[in-house]
């Protein structure tokens, strides 16, 4: 038992910070789809990572699959909740603190604080798509387009402010198309950016808005990957093989795009002193 603690502490820790968020939302709002949905949502990601750092092939990709589908098509499509960052816009300016504030503040906002950008490895609808895609080790050196991740931010503030400062009817039918209008946008041009600069998440690196929220607390991320000095010969292995660009040779927090890492763990997959570890 001792040996399966601290070989997983922190998949535990991971399930524990889902399961203390549903009950707490569970109690607090006596509402069960709290309790259930996060409930759900924890233990499907802690079984993904669990199973994929014990070298079950595709276990992330499943893990995925099993949050991103539930969230694209249960809660957004057939409940009609706006889970991009529109919907986070929207009900914010409405002052209810649910649906995707929630979501926000759990999977982005707060949540990086001990996970980084674990979202975007594991839970991500849009991720789940790009990373069947045939380009997973970047084929160019990263490109200084970050910056349009933040127009795409301050537009979306815009576009839902105008709808609310104009008074706009029918709020929840918009806010359901800008959804399914939006995703559908998202995969073109996901794909398109993928063949184009044969690079699976470039649409992560340079469009995503939500990375904005993302990046400050994944900087301060209590689960990050590591490396074993002693161990390390330098091969470059890790930072070829890593989608996101990362230099996991380097220990500090200011390494090279540090808080892009969404702890895909190909690095440490392709490690051949095995001198990386979460």
């Amino acid at each position: 038992m001792k040996k399966f603690l601290k070989e997983n502490y922190q998949l535990l820790i991971i399930w524990l910070i889902f399961i203390t968020i549903a009950f707490t939302l569970y109690l607090t709002t006596n509402k069960i789809f709290y309790l259930l949905n996060f409930s759900y949502i924890g233990t499907a990601l802690a079984l993904g990572v669990g199973l994929y750092t014990h070298h079950v092939k595709y276990a992330r990709n499943v893990c995925q699959f099993a949050i991103g589908l539930y969230m694209l098509v249960y809660l957004g499509i057939i409940n009609n909740e706006n889970m991009q960052i529109e919907g986070f816009w929207y009900y914010l300016f409405l002052g209810v603190f649910e649906a995707a504030v929630i979501h926000y503040l759990v999977a982005k906002i707060l949540g990086p604080l001990f996970f980084g950008r674990g979202w975007c490895g594991y839970a991500c609808w849009t991720g789940m798509v790009l990373d069947l895609l045939p380009y997973k080790n970047p084929k160019y050196p990263r490109k200084k387009h970050g910056y349009i991740r933040y127009i795409m931010f301050i537009i979306s503030f815009l576009l839902v402010g105008a709808l609310f400062l104009f008074k706009v009817g029918n709020l929840e039918k918009i806010m359901l198309y800008f959804f399914i209008i939006g995703n559908v946008l998202y995969y073109l041009v996901g794909v398109s950016l993928a063949l184009i600069l044969k690079d699976n998440r470039a649409f992560c690196k340079y469009i995503c808005p939500i990375t904005v929220f993302l990046k400050p607390a994944s900087y301060f991320s209590v689960i990050r990957v590591k490396c074993d000095k002693e161990k390390c010969i330098n091969c470059g292995k890790c930072q070829r093989n890593c989608p996101m660009n990362v230099d996991m040779t380097d220990n500090k927090r200011t390494r090279k795009n540090g808080t892009e890492c969404i702890l895909c763990m190909k690095c440490i997959e392709e490690c051949p002193r095995k001198a990386l570890h979460l």
